[in-house]
């Protein structure tokens, strides 16, 4: 039992996502009634500024000394709300967030009452939790006014210098022997007709020139330790010791691999089908006429979406389903400089762009618009029937149905097949072991949040930026480089963090230092200690993230996970299977 507490209820109609399964006007006055509970209403939208006014007010009024908000999932708004509640004068950690949209409404959208009945019980245990909740602090950690970029392509190169500017202290390690990544090898590209080489070279030579920054080739990343603002890493120099470095943050542009078709994918392996990257190579290099094998070229196809938005079947078990986004636009601008060396060359060479959708978006629109302007012939494929790449009279043929031409089988005879390849996530797996950020679901390091944390991780401190996040052209890999490097500079140079204070806690009296949860933490937040002549276990709170794998291996029941304690927990469970007293 507990002393009386005085806990506000607040239920969220979510605009609808919740009110038009869960009736939300019962939920709440079903929990007014309740012990413990002194106010209980509903909000068409809890998160709006409004709203929180009006709950900023009650808490004062009411002198309320717990908070319950029943809304969407908490990653979207708990720390909204953690926010809302410290401006009213609540400590954040006494309020409770209640999942009612992903937890109930969206998954009982055919049974309202049935909705409502599990809403009562999900809020009702929520009160339960707030009511054995208790002021808590937050952890601060000093931070180190250092970054470690891992990557020196466009993005990170664009990081360092920003980060540098600020007047922050930057390592770049770069496992190649030269920076610049995919940009310093893709030749000229739209829709500004820019240089990557140049590009590259530009931002190399600013780095060269800045003080702030040092970069080196050859490195690679070898073990990390410490915790946000102030990481311990070591970085492994080709021909050289190791260098030990201590930074406060990271972040990873580590860039892409471009997908390598199978054999016989499109005919790929045939002579005279090439990748993408290939033909542009052709391209600069060429002179004069454009040749292939000693003869000149007359027709060139070209095929989309090769590595990209594949269905699962035999060839395929395992499918890139994502799109690439920079294919479509990347392929039309080739067409453009094809157009180049065919003017120049006084040549005649016919295009066919074999496409499934062109997603040319925003401005890129343009380089789209001039291929086909310029001559470029596009023809729509289907999936479930996509070009046939065969050997025909020393050239190749290409059957394939325009569905714009109502399935109509074309046949097109050519010299070239250039396969558009997609982007795939690069191969990074000792990397992945030190760093242990997720993946998405298409195998690139994930965000926490596309919308609100577009570029932070689940490891505190350390963000992503540019392709290692997944497909995107320069323009955006720059403005997501960008991103981190606002996350990250608002970080280091206030020279402060807080932490979160839920954090395992451990009774050293219980404690006979078996080891169990040392093996079960991943985040190495688990350390022996003395106390007189006894070894114990001890959390470290600036590395424990509060994940909860220790508790249930130990077997002493030395540990809790504070806002998340046992009584905690068997009160949420007692007070759900609560059966409503008839009047």
């Amino acid at each position: 039992m507990t002393e009386e507490r005085r806990i506000g209820v607040y239920v969220c109609h979510c605009g609808g996502n919740i009110s038009d399964y869960v009736d939300v006007k019962e939920v709440a006055e079903t929990l007014a009634g309740e012990a413990n509970v002194e106010v209980a209403s509903t909000h068409l939208f809890a998160c709006s500024d409004a709203s929180q006014q009006e709950m900023i007010e009650q808490i004062r009024e009411k002198n309320l000394d717990g908070l319950v908000i029943a809304s969407c999932s908490p990653k979207l708004h708990m720390f909204t709300f953690r926010a809302m509640a410290e401006r009213a004068g609540l400590n954040p950690y006494e309020y409770v967030h209640v999942n009612l949209r992903e937890q109930c409404s969206w998954v009982h959208k055919g049974d309202r009452p049935g909705a409502t009945a599990k809403g009562v019980n999900l809020v009702r245990a929520g009160v339960a939790k707030a009511a054995l909740t208790h002021p808590l602090t937050p952890l601060r950690i000093e931070t180190q006014p250092r970054v470690l970029v891992i990557g020196a392509g466009a993005a990170g190169m664009r990081a360092a210098l920003a980060l540098a500017d600020m007047g922050l202290s930057v390592y770049i390690i770069e496992r190649e022997s030269e920076p610049g990544g995919w940009t310093a090898k893709v030749g000229r590209m739209g829709p500004d007709n820019r240089s990557g080489p140049e590009v590259a070279a530009n931002l190399f030579e600013r780095i060269r020139e800045h003080q702030h920054i040092a970069l080196f080739t050859d490195a690679e990343l070898t073990a990390k330790s410490g915790h946000i603002g102030d990481f311990q890493v070591t970085v492994r120099l080709r021909g050289e010791e190791d260098l030990s470095l201590n930074v406060g943050a990271i972040i990873v542009a580590t860039g892409f691999e471009p997908y390598r078709p199978r054999a016989g994918e499109y005919g790929f392996g045939l002579p005279g089908v090439v990748t993408l990257q290939e033909f542009r190579r052709m391209l600069e290099a060429c002179e004069g006429p454009l040749t292939h094998n000693g003869r000149p070229v007359r027709d060139v196809g070209f095929v989309y979406c090769v590595g990209s938005r594949q269905e699962e079947g035999e060839d395929c078990p395992e499918p890139n389903a994502h799109c690439s986004r920079f294919c479509c636009m990347a392929t039309s601008f080739s067409a453009s400089l094809l157009h180049e060396v065919e003017r120049k060359s006084n040549q005649t060479i016919n295009q066919y762009h074999l496409y499934r959708d062109v997603r040319t978006y925003g401005r890129l629109e343009t380089v789209y618009t001039q291929a086909r302007a310029d001559g470029a012939l596009y023809l729509r494929w289907d999936p479930a029937s996509p070009p046939r790449v065969e050997p025909r009279d020393d050239r190749l043929a290409v059957t394939v149905k325009d569905t714009l031409l109502g399935d109509e089988e074309l046949e097109i005879g050519a010299d070239l097949v250039v396969l558009a390849t997609g982007m795939v996530p690069r191969q990074n797996d000792s990397l992945n072991d030190i760093l242990k950020i997720p993946k998405s679901k298409d195998g690139f390091y994930n965000e926490i949040h596309i919308k609100l944390r577009p570029v932070e991780t689940a490891i505190d401190g350390v963000c992503i930026a540019g392709t290692a996040q997944g497909p995107k052209n320069l323009a955006e890999s720059v403005a997501s480089a960008l991103a981190a490097v606002a996350r990250t500079g608002a970080l280091l140079k206030k020279g402060f963090v807080n932490l979160e204070p839920l954090v395992a806690k451990i009774d050293t009296g219980r404690c006979v230092w078996c080891g169990e949860c040392f093996n079960a933490c991943p985040y190495g937040a688990i350390e022996k200690i003395h106390i007189g002549e006894k070894e114990v276990a001890m959390a470290i709170e600036s590395s424990c993230k509060g994940e909860g794998g220790c508790v249930p291996v130990c077997p002493r029941d030395a540990i809790v996970i504070e806002g998340y304690r046992d009584d905690q927990i068997m009160a949420m469970i007692d007070a759900s299977l609560e059966e409503a007293v008839p009047a």
